[in-house]
């Protein structure tokens, strides 16, 4: 079934980018990421320009996290606070990520960029996500219980100002380091597409010191609102959000997030962890193969 894209100027097979919407979704309801970080470069492996694969990725990834966030909520799984702070701090990142995008785009390193930062973003977590999850197996089949880590803040996070209390996620800490976190990841958002979620997650964690049952609907919450205003952006300022192609990756996110709570809610999250590793590993490797070999086009027309 082709269908043909106007801003990309390329016809694809539907069915397999509805594919790619429903790999998405589950991602999303598995793990509480957003899924563009798959969703951009598969669909540059596909032939899509990457600036029409990130802009097009990010307004995918809202409908991902509705269903997403609506499944958590459910069972009290979102701090709305947390999130809301999350979400001041995206709106100001994307508005960083908009300047830069037009600026290496008018120098006509934007497709570049996009590639080198996913190949350091992905084979960096990918790395340190695999190491995580084969440790936690071996440990398991060895008899020996990992002991629980210890839940707590960053020292950088305990010495800043302004504390305030965030009682779904058991903390009472600064409102500036999640805002700092969330900004950083609208920068994300805008340049390469993604949700921000395996960025979001990890520093939640880790750095923040969340409480583990609220961060996947916390971080789907500030993706949900943040990847709206990334395709806004997108739209008023760069022109490469290709309508079509979108909607076709939200036909299969929607319900791929909720086959993902419900795989989240069964699997053993050490090996779903592995399996995601595994997965975002293979594409670095590709993404950085693209890099360096020469394409049988040199040159390509792309619309700005």
């Amino acid at each position: 079934m082709d269908v043909y894209l106007p801003i990309a100027n390329l016809s694809v097979n539907g069915l397999v980018i509805v594919a790619l919407g429903a790999l998405t979704g589950i991602l999303s309801g598995v793990f509480g990421v957003g899924g563009g970080f798959l969703t951009t470069p598969l669909l540059i492996f596909y032939g899509v320009p990457p600036t029409v694969a990130a802009a097009s990725a990010a307004s995918q990834v809202t409908g991902a996290s509705v269903s997403g966030v609506l499944a958590h909520a459910q069972r009290g799984g979102v701090d709305y606070r947390m999130g809301l702070v999350m979400v001041a701090g995206g709106i100001f990142g994307t508005g960083i990520g908009a300047l830069l995008f037009r600026f290496l785009q008018s120098i006509g390193q934007i497709d570049t960029v996009i590639n080198i930062l996913y190949v350091l973003m992905l084979g960096t977590i990918g790395g340190l996500m695999g190491q995580e999850s084969l440790q936690a197996l071996m440990a398991r089949r060895g008899g020996a219980a990992r002991p629980p880590r210890k839940r707590r803040h960053h020292p950088l996070v305990a010495s800043l100002p302004m504390r305030w209390r965030f009682y779904r996620s058991g903390l009472y800490i600064s409102p500036l380091a999640p805002l700092t976190i969330g900004a950083v990841v609208g920068v994300l958002t805008m340049l390469m597409g993604i949700g921000g979620g395996f960025v979001l997650v990890p520093a939640m964690l880790y750095i923040l010191g969340m409480s583990a049952n609220v961060v996947v609907g916390t971080s789907l919450f500030q993706i949900l609102f943040v990847t709206i205003v990334t395709t806004m952006m997108h739209s008023l300022t760069t022109k490469a959000v290709d309508i079509v192609l979108a909607v076709m990756l939200l036909l299969g996110s929607v319900s791929g997030a909720q086959l993902g709570a419900k795989i989240a809610q069964r699997a053993p999250p050490e090996r779903l962890r592995l399996l995601l590793a595994i997965i975002v590993l293979a594409v670095a490797l590709r993404m950085a193969f693209g890099l360096g070999y020469r394409p049988p086009e040199i040159y390509s027309v792309v619309p700005l």
